[in-house]
């Protein structure tokens, strides 16, 4: 297909579709004149990874290119691939390894992953933020240990297992396995947090009773 067919299969506009030819995040198509290449399926599963990392998970070009390079380098296993992917759409937290408030934090953080029995790199990003967590409750004056997290980690091992990797489609090409662990990490994290303020809401009105319309 010819670049304004890629366009209009992918919901990419043209210029947009240069912009990541120039940068190196779309391969380039096939060569049939000197004004004329030809795309294919791959160019349409590649415009979907792109735009899933940048609409769905927000991040900046430079994190796009590493993850890209990983699921193009197929010395790398899936496991790999798929958390360059995740760590990559995890918000940037700054450890503070001389603060003893921190260290404790991101001891109770390590501490529960290790009772749970996880397997998470020792250099995940995701235990800083946990650590950070750990810590914000600790200031409020709310339970700051790994126990006191250890129900929400249950159920979130359970969602995982059962719902979330298995919709991955292992069977396919890397670039849909990427977006859809993108979009489901991102899109049923906002999933979650909603249904659980509602749930607030109808424990509240059950437990309490219901007096008046909400926002009155």
């Amino acid at each position: 297909m010819r670049i304004s067919q890629l366009s209009a299969a992918s919901g990419v506009p043209i210029p947009t579709i240069k912009y990541y030819l120039r940068e190196g995040l779309l391969p380039a198509g096939e060569q049939t004149s000197a004004t004329r290449a030809e795309y294919g399926a791959r160019h349409v599963r590649r415009l979907r990874l792109i735009r899933a990392l940048l609409e769905v998970g927000r991040l900046p070009i430079a994190a796009i290119r590493k993850v890209l390079a990983a699921v193009d380098d197929e010395t790398l296993s899936m496991h790999h691939v798929l958390g360059t992917a995740h760590y990559a759409i995890a918000p940037e937290i700054e450890p503070h390894p001389d603060d003893e408030a921190w260290h404790a934090a991101r001891g109770e953080a390590d501490r529960l992953i290790a009772d749970l029995g996880w397997q998470v790199d020792a250099q995940a990003p995701t235990r800083d933020e946990l650590a950070q967590v750990i810590l914000t409750l600790d200031r409020l004056g709310l339970p700051a240990t790994g126990e006191a997290l250890r129900p929400y980690a249950e159920k979130a091992m359970e969602l995982v297992a059962e719902h979330e990797i298995g919709v991955i489609p292992l069977d396919r090409t890397r670039e849909e396995a990427v977006e859809a662990l993108v979009v489901g990490t991102v899109v049923h994290g906002r999933a979650l947090d909603v249904l659980r303020r509602l749930a607030q809401e109808s424990a509240s009105a059950r437990i309490f009773g219901i007096s008046g319309t909400s926002g009155d």
